[in-house]
Formats: structure tokens, C-alpha cells, sequence
């Protein structure tokens, strides 16, 4: 049988895991819940140290299964780097999938955390949260009044090195399997998942490996008291080695496959970050309007290619210079969720640069943003420049996802829109049919919200497509959706002042 690991989130000890652990030595297996250090000075490699001397002390007998619950999945990998031989699976428990150099406050939803250790020296005890405030962390569904008092009773202050110390990875873990267990009540579920692995970067294409497995739990982020029963099953199967799979075409996602319309090569000119792709001189004489792309993401900062040498955002703006305007992309560093304020100055530095250019024409700007930008549009509807024509939404993100909620109170257009103040360029948005029902949802606030400010948004509906239908199995619809929503920037951009 197997031996559990069991090591839960932010705030809490061993002591979360009492039910949980019962069951799982009744069925036969091996159940260690950690007890991470919670002295002041303790950072993360404290904690990876912590599972550490646990591990060593176990004798090596059984697979060996580590769980991390929320921020324990950092010291879990931590410590499954540094004893790959020990380890046959890793589960990550409503958790994220932290890579080296990256630190746990980056997925903290809790913006009074972020305040908290912006405006200390480092040394501050974060505090933990009251039965009230427990769902700022995630959902509390499946937690009685009495479970909350309990979660709240088990809490002590959290050392903030531990969220703030980046973790450090030497690859020798990175092929131990690993399960995920989602907790479906904040959102996250395995379609979703899925939806990520088709469509976004190609990190994500490691999770359609055989040997990852997915299972889903009916209840909030602390399934150890709101389902203990559920979740013992849950980690027996898991160790068993079942789960669904993933099964994803590599060639499916937007940074590798082609474009689906035809879009032959034009000159390009590279100044720093972004490329501008010309209209041939013939087609019309300068300066000419321009469109700025925005690649979604967040994307890893050594991605090859990179966005603006992929297909996908070629095709789009050599499209563009076919159409007689500039066609630019830019590489902004939305590297992290923790990042949207660096790429909001990369991408206003990107116009800046655009617009001063001799070829470009810097009174008629039209801005283009897809799926995980989403909300960097934020900034352009609150407070848009006269030379802003036109701000395109492509399958956008326009409210945080479940785990978001680090991006920060200033990047969600639906406020912006809904502020008193707000006078939006004119709006184009693309809709993908067969949207994942979580970003869907994000779409419905940001039009709802339109509607009721009387805010004019053009639509474009690809029915049967799917989020990145431009690289998803093509189609006539695909197609003539793409050119309409390039016909209407482009119509904006040569409209009249």
C-alpha cells in the first residue's frame, strides 16, 4: 500500500488532516500529515526542509505519495526535487503548478496580503483569516459554521518569507507523476483545465502527459473538512495511478500551429519589443494606421517561439498590412498573474513606440487583445486617448478566474466600464460559441455591463468555435469571423475624426 504525505495550505498544521488520515490508515495505507515551521523567520526552503526530514525518517517501503493542499504544493515540489528516487507520485490538491523561480504569493487571492507585505519590511506576520474571511481564500462551500470555527481555531500566523522566498527547481523531479485534484465550487474544474491545455501556452501541454491524471471533488478548497471521505478515496485512486486523462494534439496550441487565413509575409521592421509589419508602398503611402496585438497568456518568459514569431500573431498582422494598415505585435512579459502591471507598461510603451514611428500614422491607433490579456483592456476603457479608434476583444478574459485574484483591483474592465467616468473607445468583440463555461461567464459581466451603461459593443459570433478556433480545426465560419472582426478595426481606423 501506499504512504500519504499529507501537507496543507497557508495558516494551517497537521492537525487538518486528522479525518482524512484516519481513513486512509484504515484502508491500509501509510498517512504522515506535516506540521510546517511556523517561527517568524521560517521561508520556503524552511518548509521544503520540513518535508524533507519527514520524508527521510519514513522507511522505504511503498510507493510514497506527497500532497500539497494550496501553497504546500511550493515545499512539496521543493522537497520532490531533492528526492526524486523517494517519490512515486506528486498530488497537487486545489493547487497550482508553481515552476522554478516562481513564488507563492503570485497565486495569494487575498489582496490584503499583497498590501500587507508591500507596505512591511518583510518581517511581518500575515494573519490568519477569521471564519468570516476564510472565502477570500478560496471556497468555502461544503463547510458548516462549526467547520469554519474549526479552520479558524487549527490557524496560526503565516511567515511571510514562505510566500514571498521563490522556489527553486532542479528538474531532477520533473518526472515523477503527478495527479490533480480540483475542487469544483472555486470554478477550476477539469474541462477547464483542458480548455487551458488546447489554448494556452505550451507549459500547459505537460499536463496531457499519460502519466498525469485528474480527478474532480464536489466541494470548496478545504475538501480535508468539508468531504474527508471523498477526498481518502480521492488520493487511493490517485496513487493507484487512475485519473482522466488529457489527450491534447501538440499542434493544437496558438503558438505552434498555422494561421487559418492565408497571410504572405510583408516587410518587417523590429524596434525592441515590437514588430511592425508594413503594407507594401504600392497599396497606399504613408503614414498608415496601425494595430497593436496583445498575446495572451500568461506565457513563460523562455517561450520559443516567442508570440510575435508565432503563426498565430503573424498571421494576424501580416492580415492587417494586406488590408493597408501596420500590423504590430508586441511581447509584453505577462509572465505570471502577479505580472499584469509589467505588461501594461510594456504594451504602453509598445503605442509609444508605434506611434512615433514616421511610418505609422499616430492619430489612428486601434488595439487588439486576446483570451488572458483580457484585463489589460481595463486601462484603455477607463481612460482611452482620442488616438485609441478602436480596442478589439478576442475571446477575452474580462473578470479574474477562479485563483486570480492576485492581478490586482485595477486591471478588471467590468468596474472600468461601470465607472461614471468611463468613455470607452468604440468596441469590437469576438465570442467564441463553445467558450469554456468559466471565461463565458466573464464575457456575459463585461456585456451585461455594457448594456446597462449603454456602452455600443460590436459583436462577432463564432458559434461552433472554440477559445483559439483560429488554430482549432478551421473552418468557414472561423474564417469569415476573423475577417469581419479585421474589416471593422480596419473601418474605425479610416473613419473620419
Amino acid at each position: 500500500m501506499s504512504t500519504f504525505v499529507l501537507v496543507s495550505g497557508p495558516f494551517t498544521d497537521g492537525r487538518l488532516w486528522s479525518e482524512v488520515a484516519l481513513r486512509l490508515r484504515e484502508s491500509g495505507a501509510g498517512a504522515h500529515p506535516v506540521t510546517l515551521g511556523r517561527q517568524p523567520e521560517a521561508d520556503l526552503e524552511t518548509h521544503v526542509e520540513d518535508v524533507l526530514r519527514l520524508i527521510d525518517s519514513l522507511e522505504p517501503c511503498g510507493d510514497l505519495v506527497l500532497v500539497g493542499h494550496d501553497y504546500a504544493i511550493h515545499p512539496v515540489l521543493g522537497a520532490a526535487d531533492r528526492r526524486p528516487e523517494r517519490v512515486a507520485r506528486i498530488v497537487h490538491l486545489d493547487a497550482g503548478m508553481p515552476q522554478d523561480g516562481d513564488t507563492a504569493l503570485a497565486l495569494v487571492p487575498d489582496q490584503t496580503v499583497h498590501e500587507l507585505l508591500r507596505t512591511e519590511d518583510g518581517s511581518a506576520l500575515v494573519p490568519p483569516p477569521g471564519p468570516d474571511q476564510w472565502q477570500r481564500w478560496g471556497s468555502t462551500e461544503g463547510l458548516s459554521a462549526q467547520r469554519l470555527e474549526l479552520l479558524s481555531g487549527l490557524a496560526a500566523p503565516q511567515p511571510p518569507r514562505t510566500l514571498t522566498r521563490p522556489l527553486r527547481l532542479t528538474g531532477a523531479g520533473a518526472a515523477v507523476p503527478t495527479s490533480g485534484v480540483l475542487c469544483t465550487a472555486g470554478g477550476t474544474t477539469v474541462d477547464l483545465v483542458e480548455a487551458l491545455v488546447r489554448t494556452g501556452p505550451p507549459q500547459f501541454l505537460k499536463l496531457a502527459d499519460p502519466r498525469v491524471g485528474f480527478f474532480e471533488l464536489a466541494t470548496g478548497h478545504w475538501p480535508m473538512l468539508s468531504c474527508p471521505d471523498e477526498l481518502a478515496e480521492v488520493l487511493l485512486r490517485a496513487a493507484a495511478g487512475e485519473g482522466r486523462r488529457l489527450t491534447v494534439p501538440e499542434d493544437e496550441s496558438p503558438f505552434l500551429g498555422s494561421f487559418l487565413l492565408d497571410a504572405p509575409e510583408r516587410r518587417r521592421v523590429r524596434n525592441g519589443r515590437v514588430d511592425l509589419h508594413l503594407p507594401e508602398s504600392g497599396e497606399a503611402q504613408g503614414p498608415w494606421p496601425a494595430v497593436l496585438f496583445v498575446h495572451g497568456g500568461p506565457v513563460p518568459p523562455d517561450l520559443v517561439p516567442t508570440p510575435r514569431d508565432a503563426p498565430f500573431y503573424l498571421g494576424y498582422a501580416r492580415c492587417t498590412a494586406g488590408l493597408g494598415a501596420v500590423g504590430a505585435v508586441v511581447d509584453h512579459r505577462l509572465h505570471g498573474l502577479t505580472d499584469y502591471a509589467r505588461a501594461a507598461d510594456d504594451i504602453a510603451e509598445a503605442l509609444e513606440l508605434l506611434r512615433a514611428d514616421p511610418r505609422v500614422d499616430a492619430r489612428r491607433i486601434a488595439l487588439w487583445i486576446f483570451s488572458g490579456a483580457g484585463p489589460l483592456a481595463a486601462d484603455w476603457i477607463a481612460a482611452p486617448p482620442s488616438w485609441l479608434r478602436c480596442l478589439a476583444l478576442t475571446y477575452p478574459i474580462l473578470a479574474p478566474l477562479p485563483g486570480w485574484g492576485a492581478i490586482g483591483p485595477r486591471f478588471h474592465p467590468v468596474p472600468a466600464l461601470r465607472a461614471d467616468d468611463a468613455a470607452p473607445p468604440p468596441l469590437v468583440l469576438t465570442r467564441a460559441g463553445l467558450e469554456t463555461p468559466q471565461i463565458a461567464a466573464t464575457v456575459e459581466e463585461f456585456t451585461t455591463a455594457a448594456q446597462e451603461t449603454k456602452t455600443p459593443v460590436e459583436i462577432i459570433d463564432v458559434p461552433r468555435g472554440r477559445h483559439g478556433f483560429e488554430i482549432h480545426e478551421p473552418t468557414d465560419e472561423s474564417r469569415d469571423a476573423v475577417s469581419r472582426a479585421m474589416r471593422t478595426v480596419l473601418a474605425h481606423l479610416t473613419r473620419p475624426s
